[in-house]
């Protein structure tokens, strides 16, 4: 499944319409961090290993869309971990990272089953293409109709005008709809009162932001009422909708 960012890159979302998960797996804390802060900000959800052991229970436990993974841990090699995460789910894509550049050991590394090889030093815009492309191609990520937005567990279809989150029906007004569309094709995106009103309302700012903020209050009764939120205040700015924290 994917949807549009304001950056303008397609988001990827699994076909339930959460959020793609990524195993990271390397002993270097500082590359874990780096890398998992970059994925994060692809929407995707992250977990983290140290060593072979822990990827393997936490691949266990975590049933990821793909792993990033260092040829080089502490308890065993990249190649014995990816015969391990193989056991548990066969398709799942995995990115090689390493520090050794020689053809003989790429060439191990794809032989093994790797889908992808990445050396150190890296870009981390080269590491997010290429899961991307992984994961586009495993079919973790399916397209659903241009006319369906996802955000976390949250969908709108524009055309039958449906919304459920989690699976549960929720019915909106004709406005309530509108406002929650807009804010949808806008996912983490602080919108100002002014925007919404111009948006939704088409009229200019002047004065009327007491109609955003009691509409805001509507959706947030119908949209995380006993849930998680979704939509949160950014004091000064506007507001925005986001997948809500597992």
């Amino acid at each position: 499944m994917t949807t549009t960012s304001p950056q303008g890159r397609t988001e990827l979302l699994r076909p339930d319409g959460s959020p793609v998960r990524v195993l990271v797996v390397d002993d270097e804390q500082s590359i874990t961090e780096l890398l998992s802060m970059a994925l994060r900000y692809e929407g995707w959800q992250i977990r983290s290993a140290a060593d072979g052991r822990d990827a393997v229970r936490a691949a266990r436990e975590f049933r990821p869309d793909a792993v990033v993974l260092d040829m080089m841990l502490p308890d065993m090699d990249g190649l014995s971990v990816l015969g391990l995460l193989r056991r548990e789910q066969q398709d799942m894509p995995v990115l090689f990272l390493t520090a050794r550049d020689a053809v003989e050991d790429r060439i191990a590394g794809l032989t093994a089953g790797g889908d992808d090889y990445v050396t150190k030093p890296f870009s981390l815009e080269e590491v997010v293409a290429r899961l991307r492309g992984l994961i586009r191609r495993s079919g973790a990520a399916d397209r659903r109709p241009e006319s369906v937005l996802v955000v976390g567990d949250l969908t709108l279809d524009e055309d039958s005008h449906d919304v459920t989150r989690a699976g549960v029906d929720i019915h909106l007004t004709a406005t309530e709809f509108e406002l929650l569309r807009y804010l949808m094709r806008n996912p983490r995106r602080v919108l100002s009162k002014a925007q919404i009103l111009d948006r939704v309302w088409s009229y200019d700012f002047g004065g009327r932001a007491n109609v955003v903020e009691l509409y805001i209050s509507y959706l947030r009764r119908k949209i995380d009422a006993g849930r998680e939120p979704m939509i949160h205040t950014r004091r000064g700015a506007g507001y925005l909708i986001k997948p809500a924290v597992a």
